[in-house]
């Protein structure tokens, strides 16, 4: 990823991709079960569903618990919004109509197996890193280019384990 001087306000994204010796059958049991992302993140301490929801569907809602050496502990709740199984599975963070983020996940088959992007984007609501801008403004661009990279690395992370359960 190149420096991009991003804002928040300019709802940056980044997208990290692979390809998976498996059907694509096989790789969405993996990424539609969010109550086991914590296994593949470092940052993702734990999901669990809301408001008697027991698995993903558009509007269905989730608690995630996470945990950042810089940034502390939080909570968040998201938002299924788009569930179209082996194809698309993507949830906002926070509120729906104005997100902290949107993280996305698509599935395509390819070459025997199938190619698995993993997306998100920043805002356009605040988050957690608003906070960080709003104690160093001077520091904006710096601060989401940091939050984008760690975020490109845990995903990184979390299709190569995706990747090997898949294929195991």
């Amino acid at each position: 990823m190149e420096w991009t001087g991003a804002r928040y306000a300019d709802k940056p994204t980044v997208e990290v991709t692979t390809w998976i010796a498996a059907p694509p059958g096989r790789v969405w049991e993996l990424v539609s079960d969010v109550t086991g992302m914590p296994e593949l993140s470092a940052e993702l301490q734990s999901v669990r569903w809301l408001d008697g929801a027991a698995g993903p569907a558009v509007g269905a809602r989730f608690a995630g618990r996470n945990r950042h050496e810089a940034l502390g502990e939080w909570e968040t709740t998201s938002t299924v919004v788009a569930y179209d199984p082996q194809r698309v599975f993507s949830w906002a963070v926070g509120d729906p109509d104005e997100p902290g983020a949107v993280w996305r996940f698509r599935l395509e088959p390819r070459d025997g197996g199938t190619e698995l992007s993993q997306w998100m984007r920043m805002g356009p609501g605040r988050s957690g890193l608003s906070l960080a801008i709003d104690a160093m403004p001077e520091k904006e661009q710096k601060i989401v280019f940091v939050r984008l990279r760690e975020f490109e690395r845990g995903m990184t992370a979390t299709l190569e384990h995706i990747r090997q359960r898949a294929e195991a």
